[in-house]
């Protein structure tokens, strides 16, 4: 005999009795036998089961390419060495500020990075719930653009602090997919120093752990521009000269006089190759120097 036909069998007599007076008088005694029963006969209720979690993979953010937001865009250049930043929009010159960068054991890290978020209002989580006005963050591990105390020399946990005014007037101006920040340690005396490092800032680096949304931009083709057709190597090479004067980022540039003959006439084209060239060109046109794109 099973255990569970057995206590339905004690209920029954139990019920007899109690129908001629014998035992269990009070409905009340009767209704908690059979609750006891169904308790054991009824079969424990099952958990329902739930799938583990399981950590998706965080992809890292590519910033755009510099030489597509120096055609139309936001670059911001930041030199750790002096302590400065340069800031470009659609190729020309929006702005410079000093800054705060990390200091010792706490070094802003250099590359190439995008804004992954923007608050008007924020606090570190990591530094005592420090405020962060108009943060810009470039990495999930806690570095970002912000207005912050600017005593002329790293000082800051690694984040890159700005003067009030200035932090909040690039928060206006950048947006996340048009936007590109580059952090180097090497000093940088100009403006157009400082495009030429962020131009040759994209050669090609090891992705690091995903997560930190640090990343280098793939390395850029090389792009060919044309500055003069002139009537001698001569008159090529002074032009040549004159252009890096003014622009010396043309300095890194692989220059080339290329003799061609149209109608009875022999020039000699001046045109200069490097990565995100077609940027530069876009830059001088605006300032009135002839220039345009061959490949």
């Amino acid at each position: 005999m099973s255990r569970a036909t057995g206590l339905l069998a004690i209920v029954g007599l139990l019920l007899g009795l109690a129908g001629l007076g014998l035992a269990l008088p009070a409905r009340e005694a009767r209704a908690d036998v059979q609750e006891a029963v169904i308790q054991q006969i009824a079969p424990p209720p099952v958990a329902p089961q739930v799938a583990p979690l399981v950590a998706q993979p965080v992809r890292p953010q590519l910033p755009p390419p510099v030489a597509d937001v120096l055609q139309s865009g936001v670059l911001v250049v930041v030199s750790k060495a002096s302590q400065r930043m340069h800031v470009f929009k659609d190729g020309s010159h929006w702005g410079s500020s000093p800054v705060s960068t990390g200091k010792r054991r706490h070094s802003t890290p250099a590359g190439v990075f995008p804004i992954l978020q923007k608050r008007v209002f924020h606090r570190s989580n990591i530094y005592s719930n420090a405020p962060m006005p108009y943060m810009q963050r470039l990495t999930w591990r806690g570095i970002a653009i912000h207005a912050g105390y600017v005593p002329g020399y790293p000082a800051s946990h690694g984040c890159i602090r700005l003067p009030r005014s200035f932090a909040k007037a690039l928060f206006d101006l950048t947006k996340p997919d048009r936007t590109t920040v580059v952090v180097t340690n090497a000093p940088l005396r100009s403006e157009q120093g400082a495009v030429t490092l962020a131009l040759n800032s994209q050669a090609p680096a090891a992705m690091p752990a995903a997560g930190n949304g640090v990343v280098m931009a793939a390395a850029t083709s090389v792009q060919t521009i044309q500055l003069a057709a002139a009537l001698s190597p001569a008159e090529a090479e002074a032009h040549w000269q004159g252009a890096v004067a003014m622009y010396p980022q043309l300095a890194s540039f692989e220059k080339a006089v290329v003799p061609a003959v149209v109608g009875q006439r022999r020039y000699w084209r001046l045109r200069a190759s490097a990565p995100g060239a077609h940027a530069l060109c876009g830059v001088l046109k605006r300032s009135g120097q002839d220039c345009f794109n061959v490949i």
